[in-house]
């Protein structure tokens, strides 16, 4: 687990945000080319390391979304992407569904039925539980699921009350 000293400071925040823009030029060259595909693996790679700068997530944000948003084959999609960026494509899918904008929504929840399939229930739950690059509104999400997972806590239902 990341700690403290773990997460990028603030003054190198510029430089992330500085390769971020660089990797958006890079994502619209793969579009204007009708490459959607390459142009989200290449969104995914290299995502900001360990930050806690909101400037740095939201830049990379919108970077992915563009790519997230061109994406028409989804059988393309999963056939190239690398299993290792599952979990990092999950987080920016989750991302998409908290904005509530129903086109980002729509697609992100085709790409999230697709990638469940594919990466099983497993890259949900991990998602979820990461403690780290979480947004503030996951916390009390992630200590309810932690409970659920690891001390066997059944969680409360409305038939229960």
């Amino acid at each position: 687990m990341a700690g403290v000293d773990d997460f990028v400071e603030a003054d190198n925040a510029e430089a992330i945000i500085s390769r971020i823009e660089h990797k958006s030029r890079k994502i619209e060259s793969l579009l204007k080319q009708g490459r959607p595909v390459e142009s989200l693996k290449t969104a995914l790679e290299g995502s900001p390391p360990n930050t806690r700068d909101e400037r740095c997530k939201s830049a990379n944000w919108i970077v992915v979304h563009r790519a997230i948003m061109a994406i028409k084959d989804f059988d393309a999609l999963f056939s190239s992407l690398d299993p290792e960026y599952y979990d990092i494509l999950m987080k920016y899918l989750y991302r998409g569904l908290s904005t509530g904008d129903r086109p980002t929504c729509d697609q992100c929840l085709r790409i999230h039925e697709r990638l469940t399939e594919r990466a099983g229930l497993g890259c949900i739950l991990r998602t979820l539980a990461d403690t780290v690059n979480t947004d503030p509104g996951r916390v009390e999400l992630q200590a309810l699921l932690r409970q659920m997972l690891f001390v066997g806590v059944r969680p409360v239902r409305a038939g229960d009350l």
